[in-house]
């Protein structure tokens, strides 16, 4: 996670951190912490750059593209 997320053109620039957070063998789940450094107040940048929905995608591109 560490790679794409510091590698990727739109969150590279804001990424410091990924931790596991939980696992479990049981079900094969695993929770993450994103850390993310970012910048005063900017009008819509957390409602759009930092939403869950676009986070995730960038992480799900990353999976297609090594398809």
């Amino acid at each position: 996670l560490t790679d794409v997320y510091s590698s990727s053109p739109a969150l590279g620039r804001y990424f410091r951190s990924a931790q596991v957070v939980n696992f479990s063998n049981e079900s094969s789940t695993v929770f993450y912490q994103l850390e993310f450094s970012v910048p005063p107040s900017t009008e819509g940048f957390m409602e759009n750059t930092m939403n869950s929905d676009f986070v995730k995608n960038v992480l799900r591109q990353n999976i297609y593209d090594e398809d």
